[in-house]
């Protein structure tokens, strides 16, 4: 049974951390880019979570569905809008009995498969979704390895008065794990979660792996043009019409 790291107390609070990429600047290139290539079809996120980008593409005319492996996520969710089917389980591997146009992950969530043969299931599982000419969505970080010194292994992506976070990298099996400092009613808490990092590249063969082909990479929702600078990237692969 795989771990949820995202339980009761997580979810809680998760919208509220995640303000700074909830807002409708930041969103809202998020759902033109989706509903465009949704179409007149419907959209299947996996790792839903508490609807960031499902409820307003939902609001924007997409009829979006979910998976997710966190019950709390999605009993926030719930909470928010009777609108959209979503269920319990692992999105690499869990199947709803529907086909779509679209099927999207966001926001660094491949991460959180840490083999390989997940993630490869992953791709697998969305190519089994997908209407012939489908398209499958991925955002995804570039792993930060060039910001590591000769010698180290960790980077720190956060640093405030009472939060930081540190990314401890695993070179040998290509993990890594982000550990979570907090200051809370005084006390200091932690939280380590385990993330396998995943190059441009390899999720390009995974991909033909699983019966789709890439059609259109950038370094954002605005099809910025993705170079060797960019942090990160939005990356559309489709579904082979033949198959």
């Amino acid at each position: 049974m795989k771990k949820d790291y995202f339980g009761e107390g997580i979810a809680e609070r998760y919208d509220e951390g995640a303000a700074a990429v909830s807002t409708p600047e930041a969103v809202g290139p998020v759902v033109e880019f989706l509903a465009r290539l949704a179409g007149d079809s419907r959209a299947l996120e996996f790792g839903i979570g508490t609807g960031r980008i499902a409820v307003p593409l939902h609001e924007r005319g997409v009829p979006v569905d979910g998976i997710d492996l966190s019950d709390a996520m999605l009993a926030q969710l719930a909470a928010k809008t009777s609108s959209i089917h979503a269920v319990q389980g692992d999105f690499a591997t869990t199947r709803i009995d529907q086909f779509y146009g679209l099927v999207f992950l966001v926001f660094n969530t491949i991460n959180n498969l840490t083999t390989q043969d997940e993630q490869l299931a992953c791709f697998r599982n969305a190519a089994s979704h997908l209407e012939p000419g489908g398209y499958f969505v991925i955002e995804v970080g570039v792993p930060k390895l060039r910001l590591l010194p000769p010698g180290q292994n960790l980077h720190t992506f956060h640093l405030s008065e009472d939060r930081w976070g540190i990314d401890e990298y695993h070179f040998a099996t290509q993990d890594f794990t982000s550990h979570h400092f907090a200051v809370r009613d005084g006390e200091l808490v932690r939280m380590s979660v385990p993330f396998r990092y995943v190059f441009p590249e390899e999720l390009d063969l995974m991909a033909k792996v699983a019966g789709m082909r890439l059609v259109g990479r950038w370094a954002g929702w605005q099809e910025e043009p993705f170079t060797d600078d960019s942090t990160s990237h939005v990356s559309v692969w489709q579904r082979d019409v033949s198959r």
